[in-house]
């Protein structure tokens, strides 16, 4: 009987034991299928990761595309239009002038000289009128595009840095359409750290507003000048002054983003001659400091805008008492623009035989000569050195106060055709220097393609080879030959300088 309950005990255990080890395995068996849906649900949702990160790389560089296919059409139309409004501006001037010189010579014809007198004298007054008045519009006109080459100048401070970013936003100032007489010269720096941008600005001398208000014209006295009151020019002075500032600061901040521009420091330069010891002399007359939130505030279509009180009052700048004085104020902030490196000059002409031939010149006696031709004119100029010139031969200063300016000039002492690529290269080291104006002197002569573009830019000059030898026997009373094999198309030998 104890046997018998030995048995049934082990019997007892051993279906225990099984029933442990069934439940132990049903165990091992759940904790591997739940491990397995972890491990299967983990690897789907790492796809699913990997996919969605694919999907946003995908359209992130889609709309990387668009955005540079979008800059690059906004930029080709802005250049489109640029380039049609410069032949607008220039067919505009062609008719005008032709308009002009086809109601002179009807009413020459048609009139006797009395009459003749009294239209050029009503003629003259409202030219004068026109030209004050082009003055109070100076904020009305200013360049409401600037706005459109903000992303563009977000993208070359990105990808250039600062020099790229000034470099592009002075080519946006120099797009601004002045009145005949203002240049709109400027020259700036970028400082990222204080995310300041410093403006130095040409401005005007006092020789800008005409000194009277019409003409008269009688039979006993003949044509008079009516003159302005100086109280008037004083004033109509420093609204001017004070407009070019508004303006160029709106354009500015128009054109930079406002997270990379907060402020601008401006000042307002005029250069002139000390009358006391005839030595160079640059007053500043206006320094501001414009906060961009400051600046917004200013309602710069309101009629009734004084802008000299603006200045003064609003925008806290430091503005000369006495403008017209040339009296000088304190800067800002001072910055110093890069120089030219020139070397002496040399005179060409009193070694020349009694014709000389331009093309038998060194290429330094050419460009020498260049110079002196355009001292004759009444400019100052230099030649440059040859090395490192960045394309420059000579660079000329005109000192008058209202169309003045710095002039890059190339000389070209060729016997064949100038190519296009030289019109190119002068153009792009006029906006490296931000110089007002560039010409392309040559004993030879240029093609269709490089006079449209230097219309176009509407700052290029180019004298070919038989306009240079007028200029040169106009001014220096000098008589050359050009030594070419034939004469280009349109020419003749007198061109040349040689019989018919």
């Amino acid at each position: 009987m104890a046997r018998r309950k030995g048995l049934i005990s082990k019997m007892l255990d051993a279906r225990a034991q099984a029933k442990k080890d069934q439940q132990a395995a049903e165990r091992r068996f759940h904790q591997q299928m739940l491990a397995e849906q972890r491990k299967t649900t983990a690897e789907l949702n790492r796809q699913a990761k990997q996919a969605d990160a694919e999907a946003k790389r995908a359209e992130a560089s889609r709309l990387r595309e668009e955005t540079t296919a979008k800059r690059l059409a906004e930029k080709s139309a802005r250049e489109g239009a640029q380039r049609q409004q410069a032949e607008e501006r220039q067919r505009a001037a062609s008719e005008r002038l032709a308009t002009q010189q086809a109601t002179a010579a009807r009413q020459e014809a048609a009139k006797p000289e009395q009459s003749r007198k009294l239209a050029e004298a009503e003629f003259r007054t409202d030219a004068i009128a026109s030209k004050v008045a082009d003055f109070k519009s100076l904020l009305i006109n200013r360049n409401r595009n600037a706005g459109a080459a903000t992303l563009e100048l977000e993208a070359a401070l990105t990808h250039g840095g600062p020099p790229a970013f000034v470099e592009r936003l002075q080519h946006v100032l120099a797009q601004s359409l002045y009145p005949e007489g203002l240049t709109g010269k400027a020259a700036a720096l970028y400082e990222p750290t204080s995310r300041e941008l410093l403006i130095e600005y040409e401005l005007p001398l006092q020789a800008a507003v005409p000194l009277v208000t019409g003409y008269r014209y009688t039979k006993a006295k003949g044509m008079t000048p009516v003159p302005r009151k100086e109280p008037e020019t004083k004033k109509i002075y420093a609204d001017l002054l004070a407009r070019l500032t508004l303006r160029t600061i709106a354009e500015a901040f128009d054109a930079t983003p406002a997270g990379a521009v907060t402020g601008i420091v401006f000042n307002g330069y005029a250069s002139t001659k000390d009358k006391s010891t005839g030595q160079p002399v640059r007053p500043l007359l206006i320094s501001i400091n414009a906060e961009r939130d400051t600046f917004a505030q200013v309602n710069l279509d309101e009629p009734e805008l004084d802008p000299v009180l603006c200045l003064r009052n609003h925008l806290n700048a430091i503005v000369s008492s006495h403008p017209y004085d040339l009296e000088a104020v304190r800067p800002v902030v001072s910055f110093d623009l890069s120089k030219y490196k020139f070397i002496d000059g040399m005179d060409v002409i009193a070694g020349m035989d009694s014709r000389p031939d331009l093309v038998e010149l060194t290429p330094g006696e050419f460009e020498h000569l260049i110079r002196q031709l355009f001292e004759k004119i009444g400019m100052k100029s230099w030649v440059t050195q040859a090395s490192k010139d960045e394309g420059v031969d000579g660079v000329a200063i005109n000192e008058d106060p209202i169309v003045g300016g710095l002039c890059i000039i190339q000389a070209k002492r060729y016997r064949k055709i100038v190519g296009l690529e030289a019109v190119h290269a002068l153009a792009g080291v006029m906006d490296h220097k931000r110089a007002a104006k560039g010409v392309l002197v040559t004993t030879s002569w240029v093609g269709k393609a490089s006079r449209d573009f230097a219309a176009a830019n509407g700052r290029i000059e180019i004298i070919e080879g038989r306009n240079l030898r007028a200029l040169l026997k106009e001014f220096l009373d000098l008589d050359v030959l050009i030594g070419l094999e034939k004469p280009p198309p349109g020419w003749t030998t007198s061109d040349l300088g040689q019989p018919l």
